[in-house]
C-alpha cells in the first residue's frame, strides 16, 4: 500500500469525521466546530487532487489506485449529501437530485465492477472528474453556509453575514443543479462508451 493510496481511502475516514463535526448543535458544542468541518472537508477534497499527482510524479499509479480513486470520490460524495439532506442544510427539493446523482454513481460503479471482472480498468473521463469538482463545490458551499450561520457574527457584521449567507445558500443551490447535469451527462457518456462490458462476449 503506498502513499498516495493511503491518501485515496483517507477520505472515507475524513468524511465520517466532517459529519461528525457537523452533527453538535453550534450553540451547545465548541465554537468555530462547523469551520473545523468546512476546514477538514477543504482537506479532503484536496486529496482528490494530491493523490493522483503524488502517484504521477513517483511512479506509484496502480489498477488499485485508479479503481479506488473513484470509489472513494463518491463515498465521499454521496455520504457528504445524504448527510446535508438529513442535517436539513438541503432544500426538500434537493432529494430528487441527489437521487438523480446516486443512481448515475451506483450504475457506473457497477459497470466498473463488470469491467474489471474482465480485467478491464476504466479511468475517470475529463467530464467525470469535472463532475466530481462541482460536487465537491457544492458541498464546500453549503458547508461555508453552515459555518457561517454559527460562527460569522463572530467576525462580522449581523448584516453583512446575513447577505454571505444568502450568497452561499443560492451558490450552493445553483452549483446542485450544475452538478447533477454534469453527472448525468458523465453517466451516459460512459455507459455510451462502455456499454459493450454489460454485454456477453
Amino acid at each position: 500500500m503506498n502513499f498516495p493510496n493511503l491518501l485515496t481511502l483517507s477520505r472515507i475516514p475524513l468524511m465520517l469525521m466532517v459529519i461528525g463535526l457537523l452533527y453538535p448543535n453550534p450553540s451547545t458544542s465548541l465554537p468555530y466546530i462547523r469551520v473545523f468541518a468546512l476546514l477538514l472537508f477543504l482537506f479532503a477534497a484536496l486529496t482528490d487532487w494530491l493523490d493522483g499527482w503524488l502517484a504521477r510524479k513517483f511512479g506509484q499509479v496502480s489498477e488499485f489506485g485508479k479503481f479506488m480513486d473513484a470509489l472513494a470520490d463518491k463515498v465521499l460524495t454521496m455520504g457528504m449529501f445524504v448527510s446535508l439532506l438529513a442535517l436539513g442544510a438541503l432544500e426538500k427539493w434537493s432529494l430528487f437530485l441527489i437521487l438523480l446523482i446516486l443512481s448515475r454513481e451506483f450504475l457506473i460503479t457497477g459497470l466498473r465492477l463488470v469491467a474489471a471482472a474482465k480485467g478491464k480498468t476504466l479511468a475517470a473521463e475529463k467530464i467525470g472528474k469535472i463532475k466530481t469538482v462541482i460536487q465537491l463545490l457544492c458541498i464546500s458551499l453549503v458547508l461555508g453556509q453552515l459555518a457561517m450561520e454559527a460562527d460569522g457574527n463572530r467576525f462580522l457584521a449581523q448584516n453583512t453575514n446575513v447577505r454571505v449567507i444568502e450568497i452561499l445558500q443560492w451558490s450552493g443551490q445553483i452549483a446542485l443543479v450544475f452538478a447533477t447535469l454534469l453527472t448525468v451527462s458523465s453517466g451516459i457518456v460512459y455507459l455510451v462508451k462502455y456499454w459493450k462490458y454489460f454485454l456477453d462476449d
